[in-house]
């Protein structure tokens, strides 16, 4: 069965359209008609991957009544997202790592309170689980940010050429983070 990087309630009706809803706290919802494939189901999720997840990161920054901390994420969820979170920087790491022309060692998911990302001399890669939750292009920038590191171990003007080669407008996803990335370490949902 095909997983995605969230969990979702699937209802199924005599609707003629499939439809995706993310509520204000973030649960997502899969309307589809009775007949349809869970194959057909399954992709378009795939297609709407980033649009779902970027809503899911919307409704995780809107404070709620109470704080966050009143809601303590389950471990179910809690290793529900990380093993999300670690099948999408493997694929993202291994196209990047080509598109670089770099190898890594391991990779491993982390729950972080400082650190997005960090690369060991060894070249083994530890990525923050709640990068799942920041836009896409903003996930994809501590991936490209952290396999720099396997040319230039520094954050010398060396290493940002190297980043801003594969990624020209990275300055645009770290301020994202500087801005936003604070609410990533709220519960995604209670």
């Amino acid at each position: 069965m095909i997983s995605h990087p969230f969990p979702y309630r699937l209802i199924r009706s005599n609707r003629k359209t499939l439809a995706i809803q993310v509520s204000v706290s973030g649960q997502v919802t899969v309307r589809a008609p009775r007949t349809m494939s869970d194959s057909t189901i399954h992709r378009f999720l795939s297609q709407k991957e980033s649009w779902v997840l970027e809503h899911i990161s919307r409704a995780a920054s809107v404070p709620s009544q109470s704080p966050a901390e009143d809601h303590p994420l389950s471990d179910f969820r809690r290793s529900y997202y990380m093993e999300s979170a670690r099948k999408i920087f493997k694929r993202k790491t291994a196209a990047y790592a080509r598109k670089m022309d770099v190898t890594y060692g391991r990779i491993t998911i982390r729950e972080q309170k400082t650190r997005w990302g960090s690369c060991t001399s060894e070249g083994n890669l530890n990525f923050n689980w709640r990068l799942i939750f920041a836009p896409e292009k903003v996930l994809n920038y501590v991936v490209v940010h952290e396999l720099a590191h396997r040319k230039e171990m520094n954050h010398s003007p060396a290493f940002y050429a190297v980043v801003a080669s594969v990624m020209p407008e990275y300055k645009t996803y770290e301020k994202w983070l500087r801005d936003n990335g604070r609410t990533l370490w709220q519960n995604p949902t209670p």
